[in-house]
C-alpha cells in the first residue's frame, strides 16, 4: 500500500466502528476519506472498495442486530425486493466523472444530515404501504449502485422521520438493505468489468475489525452521538471538496 495512504487504515477502522453501531456499512465515510486523501483515485476503484467494505461491515451489523431481536422482516422485504435489481442496474450503469462526483457529493450531504437525526420522536409507528415502499426501494437501490454506497444513508432518514420504524429497527433493516444492495451493486460492476481494488485491499481488514466491534456495541448498548456528529463534519468537508473540484474542473 502506498505510504501516503497508510493513515487510512486506522481511519477506516474508526469509520467502520461508528457506522456499524447504527447499522450502516460506512461507504459514505470511506468515500469521504478517500476524497480527502492526497492520492487521486479512480471512481471505479473508490466505488468498488466502498461497496466491498459495506458488504462486510453491514453483514456483521445485521447479524448483531438480528440476534438482539431488532430485525423486522415484514418491514424490510418490500424495500429489498425492489432495490436488488435496481442496485444491479445502477452498478452496471457507466457514468462520467463529473456525474459521479455530483451524485457522490449529494450522497455525502445526505449522509451527514442523517448523522444529526436522533430518532427521539414519540409518535406511534406506522409501517409504509407496499405502494410506497417498492418505488422508494427501487430508487434508492439504483442510486446506491451508481455511487457505490449501500443505500442506508437514504433509507434510514425515511424510516425514522416517517415513523416507519424505531431507531433499533431502523438500524437492523438498514444493515440488511445495505448488505444486499452492496452485493447487487458489486455484481453489476463485475458485469461491466469495473471491479477494481488497486492498492486499497489492506483497508478490508481494518474495516472488518471496526465493524465487528461497532455492530456489537450498537446492537446492545451504545449510540456515540458526539462522535457521529464529528463524522458528519468530515462528510460535509468531503462533499464541499467535490463541489469545488466540479466548479474548477
Amino acid at each position: 500500500m502506498e505510504r501516503e495512504l497508510l493513515w487510512l487504515i486506522p481511519s477506516f477502522l474508526v469509520i467502520a466502528l461508528l457506522y456499524a453501531s447504527v447499522g450502516h456499512g460506512g461507504a459514505s465515510g470511506y468515500l469521504a476519506l478517500l476524497l480527502l486523501g492526497p492520492a487521486a483515485l479512480a471512481p471505479d476503484q473508490m466505488a468498488t472498495t466502498a461497496l466491498t467494505l459495506n458488504l462486510l461491515v453491514a453483514a456483521m451489523g445485521w447479524l448483531a442486530f438480528a440476534r438482539a431481536g431488532h430485525f423486522v422482516g415484514r418491514l424490510a422485504w418490500p424495500f429489498l425486493a425492489a432495490s436488488i435489481p435496481a442496485a444491479f442496474l445502477g452498478g452496471a450503469t457507466p457514468v462520467s466523472v463529473p456525474a459521479y462526483e455530483a451524485l457522490l457529493a449529494g450522497a455525502l450531504f445526505i449522509a451527514a444530515l442523517r448523522l444529526f437525526i436522533t430518532g427521539r420522536h414519540q409518535d406511534p409507528l406506522r409501517p409504509p404501504r407496499l405502494g410506497v415502499a417498492v418505488p422508494v426501494g427501487a430508487g434508492i437501490g439504483w442510486l446506491s449502485g451508481v455511487v457505490g454506497v449501500g443505500g442506508g444513508v437514504f433509507l434510514s432518514p425515511l424510516l425514522l422521520l416517517r415513523r416507519w420504524a424505531n431507531a433499533k429497527q431502523t438500524a437492523a433493516v438498514s444493515a440488511c438493505f445495505i448488505l444486499v444492495n452492496s452485493a447487487s451493486g458489486l455484481a453489476g460492476r463485475f458485469a461491466r468489468g469495473a471491479v477494481d481494488y488497486g492498492v486499497l485491499w489492506p483497508l478490508l481488514v481494518a474495516a472488518c475489525v471496526g465493524g465487528l466491534v461497532g455492530s456489537r456495541l450498537g446492537a446492545n448498548h451504545f449510540s456515540g452521538a458526539l462522535l457521529k456528529r464529528l463524522l458528519a463534519v468530515v462528510l460535509l468537508v468531503a462533499a464541499l471538496k467535490l463541489l469545488r473540484l466540479a466548479m474548477t474542473g
